[in-house]
This record gives structure tokens, C-alpha cells and sequence, in this order.
């Protein structure tokens, strides 16, 4: 079905009516991770990879074309990272970090270049080189690398991996539309290097990293790219520390260069660029004013004002503009692609009430409009049609309940609805008649189906009261609780998985294609918590752990216990580098129909006279890693995860278990991106919380877990969720949070990771000291617990056990010098 017929309305350059912003990236079975992976273990050459890699490009664009986007008029996205799309730019512009230095090339054609192992080394670090520090990419779940730029570091366009696939894919038949992340989000994401001085920002070096897009797009327009996409997110948040004035005025000089003095057809090539467009993903680019300080936010106006082509918002998260003259200036000339299919949840649209979003827009006075997903796709599943479906009441472990195929929609059905939204567009609501019919009876199926709502949750929930939200006084917890475990100054522990070995990973295989029976699964799993407790007492740790060998994944593992989720067998999305992750789907109300950690923990605690932990994944982070129910509010969905968590805290206490540990990793990924929405999320996230640890006596001790984010804005709300101790991702930022909860006046127990388990490198014991040690001079030490920066599932016992080996010996050294 093809969208590229022209609207009357489209501006000279010809942007197609339909389009996504982005697509799946690692293969429909995980193809990408599989070839990474042998890469790095030296199985595979580059070049293989590399033709590997062409295979899933070209596989990917054809495919788009197959759903009904055009081959030749750029509404395909070239969106493929072998590892991650900012430190692509990083690579694209040779800005590594001068302890990386070594790894560029110094030759005619390689100059300033990574090759690809030293690409992945960046991103993994290497001996004593610790890699690029990761965080969340905007309120996803997909991690980014950060740059560092310091006003010495190199930045000149070195790499056209780019143009190169441009190219690859257009000799194959279909002209892409090359998407890279734009300039002014890649200087505010970034971090000032080490050695810059005071008062220094990496926006500081906007010209230079305009001029070196500037080469990339005339090698874009030489290659014969009719469009690029430049992605600024940056725009929709008010809650970075650039003040959005400095991003106005980024965003004005920066494409003042690139859309401005280059220009659509030039006949000089030095002034020849792809038609320009600007997305903005995940939130408004509101018209009407909101007042940053002494700075009126005016996000939309801002790229109107520009030379670019077209802007795709995003009318997910973000509502239609409402300009007070009816009509945003600047608009006129460009096309307005409307993000109305969400690209970051997977449930089916009701596409008559997207047509209608789409028919308001047209008030915002744009040349012409075009519709498109509110993000990249790389954030969904491939296709529905990989799962498999149940007959009526059958399904269980990843066969899904039939009823789900109508209500889902993964990354090829949400083209397909672009595309019919694009024929509307271009035909008429009558073209597509059939299809919106679908589309709202699946809408109403789901609405009315049994499950979605369960009575007795809702009642439970109606009368929760303020006392079912909170715990007693710290100090006298604290008492209780050193009174009953008798830990040492600075205990020591581990955040909660030990490495799947291959031995694990095929016992569970078998077990769940009913190849292996339950009672030997059982025994095998249990012999394996037997070797990770011996592991860890002849480590000398002090809390021991049971290593979680029956957990797949962290929220899946409780999803298949829980009613309300369902689990895909292939709904694979990428979360950072070749680690990839089967969301749940949470679509009914939720209860816990049975204890599911207790008889684990239970008995590992049978084997050992230390205490042990009790693992479980928190209502936030059950959320934030599923894709959740979109007919109710989040709050609400929390509090019932929160009470299925309740009541398996309970039964694990009344097994005897003093320490319960309930991981919050994703608190920070879930922050609205404006300032005006996050005291509301945080009301109801630190709740949900309270309400699952809430229940327990004084002595039995709450844990909770932090990572891949950074904390300075939700400290508050760290403090709040009033767990006696809290572990939290420090390795790679050298303790940065330390003072920051000093300073924030926190004074419960703290475990600032040690250990940077996201890098294969085994860090010395002296390493480990140092940081220790920076901890201590920040904070009070009788609160100083010594951990991991996070689960150690991904890596493996050769890098493990010698890694904590000296974390152990680093707490005894540092527990030694203590008064």
C-alpha cells in the first residue's frame, strides 16, 4: 500500500504523508545481539559482523517497504547502531576521550576514525580505561552512552558510516531517510570532561560540532539523500541543567548553519544539504508559553522560526499545540508530522479518534501535514505475529491469551497504521473505512474484557488509608534491626543475581519446553544456589544472596506470577548494547495468586548461618520495564503491584527472612520530562513503594536498588521511599551522588556501587579502595554499606569472583582505619 502520494498541500520538497521516526534495530531474533556478542568473544572477524549487519539493514528497510511505506521518497528511517546512536555521533565526529585516544586511526583513510573494535571498546572499556558512563535515554528504558567533551577534544566529521548506508541501502532499492541524534541534544546530553575547566559546557563547542554536521549533510546530498532526520528531544524536557534560553539560542545559530546557509538543491556543493527533519520525541513542543524562570518555553515557534523542512511532534505524551493566534509562525513553509501512533507502548489505536487529532492539527497552520509515530519504533517489539496464541483459557508461560492479538500493536502493525492514517490522509476516511472499524471494535474488546477489571482489587485498593503507607521511626528500625543481623562496620553484599551460566540458562530451556521436570529443575536450580552461597562465604561477604538462577529476567520472572501480565515469547527490545529484554504486557488488574520468591530464599537461608536477602522487583521498576495498561492512571496500576509485593514481603518475613530487598532501578527513568509533572509522579511512585515494604516489624530490614540513572533530581524522593538502606549506580561517576545525598541531609544506610559490573574489566583492589574511601569521606561510614554497582547476571563467575574478591578485601582495608 504506498503513502507517497503527495498532499496538494506538501511543500516543495515532497515529505511522504506517512512515516515512522525509527524501527527495530537488533533483527527479529535478536540476530545483531548473537553476531556482537561473537565479536567480542573473537568467534567472528569485523567483516563479518559488518555483513551481518548489512543483512538486518536491508532486511529491515525492505520490510518497511512490504508494510506500506514508500521505496523512493524517504519515509523508510536508516536508524540502524551496532551499539547506541549517541555514541555513533561521538564516533561520527572522532570525540572520544583522550584515554581513547590511542584508538583512532592515523592513517590517509582512517584518520581520527574508530574501527570497530575500538568503537566497542569506548563502550565497554578497556584494562584501566573505564568505559563512557551510561544513563537513560530521556523516560525510556533504553540506556545511552554520554559523551565527553572538554574543550580539547576532537571534533571534526572523520566518519560517513552514515552516507555508506545510505548508499547501501539505495543500491538495494529504497531511498532512507539517514536519522541522527541533532546537534544541540548531543552537546546537552553530554558531560564536560574531566579536565575542563570551571564554568565550562560542552554547548560551549556548538560551532564545531555544527560545522562537522554541516560535512555530514553535503556528503548526505552528494550521496543523493533527499531528506535526514535530526532528532532533539532536548526540547520537550525543561529539567536538564541547560536553562532552555541557552537551548533556544543553540537551536537558532545551529540551524541558522544547517538549514540556512545550506540549502535543498544548491548547485554548489558546498552549500547543498538533504531536506531537514527536526523530531522532538517523547513529550510537547508546546506553543503556548511556560515560563522557565525569565525565559518563555516556546518549543515549536523555536524550530518554526528555523529553515527546516518539517517537524514531527509528538502527540503521545505531548497534547497539540495551541497557538494563541490559532496559526504557529514559521509553519507555513513546512510540513507538521504528527506523532499520534505511539512508538513507545504497544497497544492497538482507535485510528478515527487518531484522524481526529490529526484534523486539529491543521489549525497549527503548516504547509502541509503528514503522519508518523510519536517516537522510534525502537522501543516495541517487531511483529504480533512472531507470538504464539492460546485456545480460550489455555495459555500460559509465553503462549499468549488470543484475545491480545487484536488489542497489540508491535513495531510492523504501528506501520501498518501509519500507513492507513497516510491513505486517510491522501484518499479519504472512505479508503480506509474497513480498517477504522477494526481498529475500534479491537479498542472496545479490550475494554470490555473480563480481567481488565477484578472487583476485589479494586475494593482492596479503595481502602488502603495513610497507615498502610508508612513504617516507624528509623532510629528505633535501625536498633532493631543491627540488634537482630550483627553486621559489621561497612557490610558487604551483593545487589542480588549471580551470572547465568550457559548450564542455568539451557536447565531452564528445557523446563519450560517440558523437556526437563519440574522436580529436576527444582534440584538443579537448588544445586545452584548451594555453589553461590559456598561462593560467597568463602568470599567473606557479609549478606548473602541466592543468585535469582530461576529468574529469566527481573520483572518478567514476576509478571509470569502475577495475573494481569502477560509474557511474549519474541517481543525482544533492545536496552543497551546487546542487552535485550522481553517486556511484560500488563493489561488487567493485578493480584498475586501465590507466594513466589519465598521457597527460594527460604532455603538458601537453610544453608548458611549469615543473613540473607530476599529479592524482589519493585512496583516502579514492574511498571517502567512492561508495557502497561493505558486505561487508567499509572498510580493506580502501581498500587495494585504494590499490594501483590505486600503480601509476598510478608510471607517471606514470616519465613524467617530478615532482609528484603525490593529493586526501584527505574524511579528516575519514569520522571516526567517536565518539572510541572513530576510532583504528582513522584507522590504515587514513592507510595507504590511504601505501600509493598510498609508492613514489615522493625527488625526486618528494606533494601531497595537504584542504577542506569542519574539522581540529583528525584533525591527527595530517594530519601522518601524510607527504605533503611539503598543501593545506587556510583562506579563510573567516582561516587558523584555521595555528596549530593549528603547535602540533601539523607541519613539512612547507603550502598554506593564499587563495582562497575556494565564493563568486562575487573577493577583492582586499589580501585576499589579509592572509591571506598571517597564514599567515606562524604558520609557518615556506620551508614556505608559496600556493593556492586548492580546485579551481576550479564557477566561471567572469571570477571565476578575476583572482582569481588576485591571488594572485600578493599571494605576490610577501608572498615579498618575507621575510629
Amino acid at each position: 500500500m504506498a503513502t507517497s502520494v503527495p498532499s496538494p498541500t506538501q511543500n516543495p520538497v515532497g515529505f511522504p504523508a506517512g512515516t515512522v521516526l525509527g524501527y527495530p534495530r537488533i533483527g527479529r531474533r535478536r540476530e545483531l545481539k548473537k553476531a556482537v556478542e561473537a565479536f567480542w568473544a573473537g568467534k567472528t572477524s569485523a567483516d563479518e559482523l559488518e555483513a551481518t549487519a548489512r543483512e538486518l539493514r536491508l532486511a529491515a528497510v525492505r520490510r518497511l517497504v512490504d508494510l506500506g511505506l514508500g521505496a523512493d521518497d524517504a519515509s523508510v528511517p536508516g536508524s540502524f547502531s551496532f551499539y547506541d546512536q549517541v555514541l555513533d555521533v561521538t564516533a561520527s565526529l572522532g570525540a572520544v576521550p583522550s584515554r581513547f585516544a590511542s584508538l583512532l586511526g592515523t592513517g590517509p583513510d582512517d584518520a581520527g576514525r574508530l574501527d570497530l573494535a575500538g568503537y566497542f571498546t569506548v563502550a565497554r572499556g578497556q584494562g584501566d580505561d573505564a568505559p563512557l558512563e551510561m544513563t537513560k535515554w530521556f523516560d525510556t528504558n533504553y540506556h545511552y552512552l554520554v559523551p565527553e567533551i572538554g574543550p580539547d577534544t576532537p571534533i571534526r566529521f572523520v566518519d560517513d558510516r552514515v552516507v555508506r548506508e545510505f548508499v547501501e541501502a539505495k543500491e538495494a532499492g529504497v531511498v532512507t531517510r539517514p536519522v541522527v541524534v541533532g546537534p544541540v541534544t548531543f552537546l546537552a546530553l553530554s558531560k564536560a570532561a574531566d579536565d575542563a575547566p570551571a564554568g565550562y559546557s560542552p554547548l560551549d563547542r556548538l560551532d564545531d560540532v555544527v560545522a562537522a554536521y554541516a560535512d555530514l549533510l553535503r556528503a548526505l546530498a552528494a550521496a543523493g539523500a533527499p531528506w535526514v532526520q535530526l532528532d532533539e528531544p532536548i526540547l520537550v524536557t525543561d529539567s536538564v541543567d541547560v536553562p532552555f534560553a541557552d537551548l533556544a539560542a543553540a537551536v537558532e545559530s545551529a540551524y541558522r548553519t544547517l538549514a540556512t546557509e545550506l540549502s535543498v538543491g544548491a548547485e554548489d556543493a558546498a552549500q547543498a544539504r538533504p531536506a531537514i527533519l527536526v523530531a522532538a520525541p517523547f513529550g510537547g513542543l508546546q506553543a503556548a508559553a511556560e515560563h522557565d524562570g525569565a525565559a518563555a518555553r516556546d518549543g515549536l515557534a523555536l524550530l518554526a522560526g528555523t529553515d527546516v523542512d518539517a517537524v514531527a511532534i509528538d502527540l503521545v505524551k505531548g497534547a497539540v499545540p495551541a497557538a494563541a493566534d490559532g496559526a504557529v509562525p514559521g509553519l507555513a513553509g513546512k510540513t507538521l508530522v504528527a506523532g499520534v501512533i505511539d512508538g513507545h507502548n504497544v497497544w492497538r489505536a482507535d485510528l478515527a479518534a487518531k484522524l481526529d487529532v490529526v484534523d486539529t492539527v491543521r489549525a497549527l497552520g503548516a504547509g502541509a501535514v503528514a503522519v508518523g509515530t510519536s517516537t522510534s519504533l525502537l522501543h516495541v517489539p517487531h511483529d504480533v505475529e512472531d507470538e504464539t496464541f492460546a485456545e480460550p483459557g489455555t495459555a500460559s508461560g509465553t503462549t499468549l491469551d488470543p484475545r491480545l492479538r487484536d488489542w497489540l500493536a508491535f513495531a510492523d502493525q504501528k506501520v501498518g497504521e501509519v500507513a492507513t492514517l497516510a491513505r486517510a490522509l491522501t484518499e479519504g476516511r472512505d479508503a480506509v473505512a474497513a480498517e477504522i472499524e477494526a481498529s475500534r471494535a479491537a479498542v472496545a474488546s479490550r475494554a470490555e474484557a473480563s480481567g481488565v477489571v477484578v472487583p476485589a482489587v479494586r475494593e482492596r485498593a479503595a481502602a488502603l488509608t495513610d497507615a498502610d503507607f508508612a513504617r516507624g521511626d528509623y532510629a528505633e528500625r535501625a536498633a532493631a534491626q543491627q540488634e537482630r543481623l550483627n553486621l559489621p562496620p561497612l557490610p558487604t553484599t551483593t545487589i542480588g543475581s549471580f551470572p547465568q551460566t550457559p548450564e542455568i540458562r539451557r536447565a531452564r530451556a528445557l523446563w519450560t519446553k517440558g523437556e526437563l521436570s519440574d522436580a529436576d529443575y527444582t534440584t538443579a536450580m537448588r544445586e545452584e544456589i548451594a555453589r553461590v552461597v559456598a561462593i560467597q562465604e568463602e568470599l567473606g561477604l557479609d549478606v548473602l544472596v541466592h543468585g535469582e538462577p530461576e529468574r529469566n529476567d527481573m520483572v518478567q520472572y514476576f509478571a509470569e506470577h502475577l495475573d494481569g501480565f502477560a509474557v511474549t515469547a519474541n517481543g525482544w527490545v533492545q536496552s543497551y548494547g546487546s542487552r535485550c529484554v522481553r517486556p511484560p504486557i500488563l493489561w488487567g488488574d493485578v493480584t498475586r495468586p501465590a507466594p513466589i520468591t519465598v521457597e527460594w530464599s527460604a532455603y538458601t537461608a537453610s544453608l548458611t548461618e549469615k543473613p540473607v536477602k530476599g529479592m524482589l522487583t519493585g512496583p516502579v521498576t514492574i511498571l517502567a520495564w512492561s508495557f502497561v495498561r493505558d486505561d487508567q492512571p499509572l498510580g493506580d496500576t502501581a498500587n495494585q503491584v504494590g499490594l501483590a509485593l505486600r503480601d509476598e514481603i510478608a510471607d517471606l518475613e514470616a519465613a524467617g527472612i530478615g532482609i528484603v530487598q525490593v529493586d526501584e532501578p527505574a524511579l528516575r527513568e519514569l520522571l516526567p520530562l517536565r518539572r510541572a509533572d513530576q510532583p504528582a509522579y513522584l507522590d504515587w511512585s514513592v507510595g507504590s513503594f511504601r505501600l509493598a515494604t510498609s508492613g514489615v516489624e522493625a527488625a526486618t530490614q528494606i533494601h531497595t536498588h537504584l542504577c542506569y540513572s542519574e539522581f540529583g533530581e528525584v533525591i527527595g524522593a530517594i530519601d522518601g521511599l524510607d527504605a533503611d538502606v539503598t543501593s545506587v549506580e556510583a562506579a563510573r561517576s567516582r561516587m558523584e551522588i555521595v555528596p549530593e545525598l549528603r547535602d540533601a541531609g539523607y541519613s539512612r544506610g547507603i550502598g554506593p556501587g564499587v563495582y562497575d559490573i556494565h564493563s568486562p574489566r575487573v577493577p583492582s583492589t586499589e580501585e576499589v579502595t579509592e572509591l571506598l574511601e571517597l564514599a567515606v569521606k562524604s558520609i557518615d561510614p556506620r551508614v556505608v554499606w559496600v556493593n556492586p554497582d548492580c546485579g551481576l547476571k550479564t557477566r561471567r563467575y572469571e570477571e565476578t569472583v575476583p572482582s569481588l574478591e576485591h571488594l572485600v578485601t578493599a571494605a576490610k582495608a577501608v572498615r579498618a582505619t575507621l575510629g
